[in-house]
């Protein structure tokens, strides 16, 4: 059996402490590249999806990753449903909301997320807490 001396373990813990502070500095450049780059589109799906109707720009949806609790944000593709009489899985797509998802461009405003800290680049889907409870 091999034994773990105590200069290996402070060892094991600098390198992983040094390794997720360079994947969050990462993260944090790339996301924050990434928005300046496309600042343009969300800009105008932002105005495609205010000029189609009422409600909200983003939708927001509480998530569990990293061990804590946020919102996470995508586009909203769905018709409003403020009173929330609806369930969201039977909700019809909007004309804007079905090119958003074809494109998969409804998920940019996880980049958001990711500037916060919320998630990493590496894991964008955040689980529900109703899977976890």
């Amino acid at each position: 059996m091999r034994t773990v001396r105590a200069w290996q373990m402070v060892w094991r813990s600098y390198h992983d402490a040094m390794w997720n502070q360079s994947r969050r500095l990462a993260d944090l450049v790339i996301a924050a590249a990434l928005l300046i780059f496309a600042s343009p589109l969300i800009g105008f799906v932002a105005l495609a999806i205010r000029w189609e109707g009422p409600g909200p720009i983003f939708e927001r949806q509480t998530c569990i990753a990293r061990g804590r609790r946020f919102q996470m944000l995508n586009f909203r593709t769905t018709v409003p449903d403020p009173e929330h009489k609806i369930p969201v899985w039977t909700r019809s797509p909007t004309p804007v909301g079905e090119v958003l998802r074809y494109t998969r461009i409804e998920c940019l405003p996880q980049l958001i997320n990711v500037v916060r800290g919320d998630i990493t680049l590496a894991e964008l889907a955040g689980s529900s807490p109703s899977f976890l409870d």
